[in-house]
């Protein structure tokens, strides 16, 4: 029961964030504004990790089967991407750098913020 309570909380905040995005009509996607108010939630207190870490550390343990719907999709569209692979390629490459480099600077900044406060 205690999962299936965890899984409805990350659930209604998917929806909060879609709802979100409907209404205030930005071009941010959905699925972030979600993860943005999941964020918020989380630093303001109001939801504690232990109140999603279960369902959180399952989905996370298997992210990799959410790739699957996307990899047939990019299978079934080959034809579109066909003599464009070295460009995204280069995309890729390049992007996964920026991810790493901010997600790097990001954990430093707030490992040095938590080591301050203790």
């Amino acid at each position: 029961m205690k999962r299936i309570v965890q899984f409805a909380i990350i659930l209604s905040i998917c929806i909060a964030g879609n709802a979100l995005h409907n209404f205030l009509n930005v071009p941010i996607p959905g699925s972030v504004l979600g993860m943005l108010l999941l964020l918020c939630l989380l630093l303001t207190g109001i939801l504690k990790l232990s109140m999603i870490e279960d369902v959180s550390n399952f989905l996370l343990k298997h992210l990799s089967f959410f790739f699957i719907p996307a990899a047939v999709g990019l299978i079934t569209c080959f034809s579109i991407l066909e003599g464009k692979w070295a460009a995204l390629l280069f995309i890729s490459v390049v992007s996964t750098i920026i991810i790493v480099v901010v997600t790097g600077i990001t954990v430093q900044v707030l490992m040095n913020r938590r080591r301050s406060i203790e």
